[in-house]
């Protein structure tokens, strides 16, 4: 018998022999309640109106911010994947089990055959359902998969060239970026129908005989020919994967670089093409069953395919690995390392740092700061990590107001000069709003927006510790001058509001208390009809918007407030910053976020993890500043400009990069979406920075990309590593990194200070020491639609001397320091730590700022002290300061800094602020500098008095009690927090003491 011959037959499936015992009646299904059909039915209606009415209100909010076609692109590209995906799949597999039972084969009943029989009457009832149901069900599954790559379609559409070639296939870099990853796509999706066909198409040949599993496997013709067919083309797209993954290997990643190497250039890469071919022959034989009546073949070509895949594809690049590359890796390997190394500085953005040798001192001389006058007075002191407990407290004004727990560094014009600036919002916080008057018209009717910027300089401060706020109060007109202040989009704004329609929307409360209202009059939101009412009342679940008479056809409602969001759901192709900052234009406050594209099939660069590579002790801590997630890329651009406005939520995004091939297919599918760099006004372009997360990229991979010799990058040495915080303490987690600081820069070299980013590197391992010293200069100008000539650029200075410290080494040294403040009546620095600790304050020290002048390293470090007690915030008490060997320490960094250059820094920092730092009472007076030892002041109580009736004796009597007194003043003044009332307190004590000691009488 061959393998086909079945035998005759009475039917598809038998006449099933001598009939059987009649069957009981099927028992009637029982009636349904009408009840239950029209619950049923209405809950049917309600998902469908949801859904309707989610959609609109889409559409509506589109339409509101005026990207339209953003949401009708991404919508038409998704339904069209995914009804051609879907539809495909669903046709291939239904075409598996049509053409199967089309061609099940007919026979007499047997042993063989006769197990499936009672699977086959199982299936029967419901084939027509299941033959058409299972199809679509996959169609629907993979319809879904497809339409997720609408993006990695539309690039591939829209893509343009790099106008580079890589090193091994001299293609342009856009097949790689554009092209290859859609083909990869399609051939894993291909890859995917075909497996299920074949599936689908061997089960039901199975299912009704045409494939026989006994003693020997046994086919129809008809199923030989039909599984031959899938399985050759299966086969063939294979072949492709085979071919394709060639040029995937570009991107492979290693322990030691991500792109080709030398095995895979000479092995890998010859086997994959020899498997491209030996896939197409077992294609061919697949096919061949048609004639030969036989699986023997295709099944040789198989087993032939396997043996190909593990000994060329597997053992030989093993042996030549092994062989050839690991005896002498390192000659093999650096034309490849070499290759990585450029494509990596290239694709990030930092082929273009410029390297210089930074010839450092460690002596720190009279007068050594003379030189770099200009950059001292930039030194940004307060810390907006520290001080935003101090902005709520002062600023707030009342517990329905907030700010961002890391507030934002900028710079204005503050009479006549660009001065480095700590801002924030004061945004609506719903939390602080009295229990009693929580309610749903409150909450989305009358608190519906936060109210002005609080802004202060970054280099100065109060007497008393406070910032220098030069705009503040609520309801008083600043520096900035007039702008419309009401913050109805911001970071933490609530979910949605109603506003408009001539409501008392709550602004503020006057002096007297009074409620100051107003009513919105802006352009954003969606106007409130009465079926715009009801869809959003089915979206947000909510009845008032068709009960409520604050709810009105002249509303507005406004939702998506927060600026990352916004920007995200008109830009999806945009990787967004960690950060959105405020800025202060043209009377309005805008939000600014900058935006990145990206990719991870950039050739031979390196991959970075975003998450990792931005993650650092703030976005660790903190809430407002988040690492970015967004898995890993080998391509990084700092595209986009992208700015809201806080009162109408417009959302305007800036071509910042017109050099990037990415944007440049973005802006061809999404024409109107982007506006040109020629439009950006300079009252804007003042404000614009260097990106702080792509800088944080750029510093991670310069830890082992600042080697550009392949043999030294091999042998490893030379890496750098990222410092730890060192504020965060000993104990302080691997992934809590020394977060990079904006600051006003001169570096060496330079005429005059910019706005730079800046960070420093240390070597690996536990050596404390300053390796690198990364600024990015960012300052971008203030004409219309330019960039300023240097902004973007980055230098990287080695210091020459190795011994310089590192910022851990240094911070510790400041803690334990023994030095004393210049002034006589202060004790040391660890004295002043421990006794302020003592009294119930809390010490914490700001940012650590790292500055290349003065020919060495200058660290600068602000302490501020917080008493304990309600209503308590971090005060800027005193500065430290590093140099070489040498540490000072004063209530303002002049002194500081004088201290520290043997009298005379020759430069004046120009901190406001006391001249001497606040210090708690019973630290030791008179203590040689350097020196720990010293004796804790007398109580004032504890002198002898002299004889009563004399003037002297009444003389020292007043002068004890006065120093009595000050000295509980100045406890009561550090308890309450008041430095500069207890810093009077001191001189007043001080002054007592000398009048005590001048009136007591001589010892014999």
């Amino acid at each position: 018998m061959s393998d086909s011959d079945f035998g005759p037959t009475q039917g598809p499936f038998g006449d099933g022999g001598e009939q059987g015992p009649a069957r009981r009646a099927a028992p009637l299904p029982p009636n349904r309640s009408p009840l239950i059909t029209a619950l049923v039915i209405a809950g049917a209606l309600l998902l469908v109106v949801a859904t309707l009415a989610t959609f609109w209100t889409e559409v509506l909010w589109y339409q509101s911010v005026d990207f339209s076609s953003v949401f009708a692109t991404q919508l038409v590209t998704k339904i069209v994947l995914g009804l051609v995906g879907g539809l495909f799949t669903a046709a291939v597999v239904w075409s598996s089990i049509h053409v199967a039972f089309r061609n099940r084969p007919i026979y007499a009943p047997s042993p063989e055959t006769q197990a499936m029989e009672h699977y086959r009457q199982l299936v029967e009832p419901m084939r027509r359902t299941a033959t058409v149901a299972a199809p679509l069900a996959i169609g629907l599954f993979a319809g879904l998969s497809a339409a997720t790559q609408w993006d990695t379609f539309l690039l591939w559409r829209n893509g343009t060239p790099f106008g580079t070639t890589d090193p091994e296939f001299g293609l342009d870099i856009g097949f790689y970026v554009f092209d290859l990853p859609w083909i990869n796509f399609i051939v894993s999706f291909l890859t995917m129908v075909l497996v299920l066909g074949f599936i689908a198409a061997a089960f039901t040949h199975y299912l009704y005989g045409g494939v026989v599993a006994a003693q020997r496997m046994r086919s129809t013709q008809a199923a030989r020919v039909h599984l031959s067919i899938i399985a050759a083309t299966l086969v063939l797209v294979r072949a492709v994967a085979f071919w394709v993954d060639r040029y995937n290997l570009a991107n492979a990643q290693s322990t030691r670089m991500t792109g080709i190497q030398y095995t895979e250039a000479h092995a890998v890469i010859p086997t994959k093409a020899i498997l491209a071919i030996a896939a197409l022959m077992c294609a061919g034989m697949f096919v061949s069953t048609i004639w030969t009546r036989s699986w023997r073949l295709p099944l040789v070509g198989v087993a032939v395919l396997a043996v190909v895949v593990v000994a060329v594809g597997g053992i030989y690049p093993a042996l030549v690995q092994s062989l050839k590359v690991r005896p002498s890796e390192k000659s093999q390997e650096l034309p490849y390392i070499q290759r990585n190394i450029d494509a990596t500085r290239k694709a990030y953005g930092f082929d273009g740092v410029k390297v210089e040798k930074y010839d450092t001192t460690t002596t720190a001389s009279p007068g050594q700061l003379r030189n770099d006058a200009d950059t001292i007075p930039g030194i940004r002191l307060i810390d907006p990590n520290v001080v935003s407990p101090t902005f709520k407290q002062l600023e707030a004004s009342k517990g329905y107001y907030q700010f961002a727990d890391v507030l934002d560094v900028d710079r204005y014009d503050l009479n006549g000069e660009l001065t480095d600036t700590v801002i924030a919002v004061r945004e609506l916080d719903l939390t602080g709003v009295p229990d009693g008057q929580r309610n749903w018209l409150n909450d989305h009717t009358v608190y519906t927006h936060g109210y002005g910027v609080v802004a202060a300089k970054g280099n100065t401060r109060e007497d008393d510790g406070r910032p220098s706020f030069f705009e503040s109060q609520i309801g008083t007109t600043g520096v900035l001058g007039e702008y419309e202040p009401r913050i109805y989009f911001g970071e933490s704004s609530p979910e949605y509001s109603i506003v408009g329609a001539g409501k008392k929307e709550f602004d503020y409360l006057s002096e007297g208390n009074q409620q100051v209202t107003n009513s919105y009059a802006g352009a954003g939101g969606v106007d409130l009809d009465a079926m715009r009412r009801l869809a959003y009342a089915f979206k947000y679940r909510e009845i008032n918007f068709l009960l409520s008479d604050a709810v009105t056809n002249d509303s507005r409602l406004i939702d998506h407030r927060t600026p990352r969001e916004r920007i995200e759901r008109v830009a999806p192709w945009l990787t967004l910053d960690g950060n959105a900052y405020p800025v202060v234009v043209d009377g309005r406050v805008m939000w600014v976020i900058d935006g990145y594209t990206t990719t991870d099939m950039y050739p031979y660069s390196e991959m970075a993890t975003l998450d990792a590579a931005t993650s650092d002790a703030v976005t660790r801590t903190r809430d407002s500043v988040q690492a970015i997630r967004a898995g890993q890329v080998n391509y990084v651009r700092n595209s986009v400009k992208a700015t809201v406005d806080a009162y109408d939520g417009t959302v305007t995004l800036y071509q910042w990069d017109d050099q990037d091939p990415i944007l440049a297919a973005w802006m061809k599918i999404f024409p109107d979406a982007v506006t040109p760099l020629s439009e950006v006004k300079g009252s804007l372009m003042e404000h614009l920075r260097y990106p702080e997360d792509l800088f944080k990229i750029q510093r991670q991979l310069l830890t082992k990309y600042h080697e550009t010799d392949p043999a030294s990058f091999y042998g490893g040495q030379t890496f750098w590593r990222v410092p730890l915080d060192p504020t965060r303490g000993a104990n302080a987690e691997q992934s809590l990194l020394q977060p990079p600081y904006y600051l006003s820069l001169a570096m060496p070299g330079q005429p005059k200070p910019s706005f730079s980013l800046t960070s420093t590197f240390m070597p690996v391992g536990d050596r404390n020491l300053l390796t690198g010293f990364l600024a990015a200069d960012g300052d971008a100008g203030s004409e219309d639609g330019k960039r300023a000539a240097g902004y973007g650029a980055l230098r990287l200075l080695e210091p020459s001397n190795t011994t310089v410290k590192g910022p851990g080494q240094v911070y510790n040294d400041m803690r334990s320091s023994q030095v004393s403040s210049t002034d006589s009546g202060f004790g040391t620095l660890a004295q002043f730590i421990s006794t302020t600790a003592l009294q119930g304050a809390e010490v914490t020290f700001g940012n650590q700022l790292t500055l290349p002048v003065g020919g060495g390293v200058l660290y600068v470090q602000p302490i501020y002290v917080q008493a304990s007690g309600a209503g308590a915030y971090p005060r800027l008490s005193a500065v430290a300061v590093s140099f070489g060997e040498k540490i000072a320490w004063a209530g303002s960094l002049d002194d500081a800094l004088n201290d520290l250059f043997g009298g005379s820094s020759g430069a004046a920092a120009g901190d406001q602020g006391t001249d001497t730092p606040v210090t708690p009472p019973g630290t030791p007076t008179g203590t040689p500098t350097g020196s720990a030892s010293g004796t804790p002041s007398a109580s004032p109580t504890a002198s002898s008095p002299a004889p009563t009736g004399t003037p002297d004796a009444n003389a020292l009597r007043k002068a004890l009690a006065d120093a009595d007194a000050a000295f509980r003043a100045g406890e009561e003044a550090l308890r309450n927090g008041d430095f500069a009332a207890y810093g009077q307190a001191q001189e007043r004590l001080k002054e007592a003491l000398a009048r005590a000691a001048a009136a007591a009488p001589a010892t014999p």
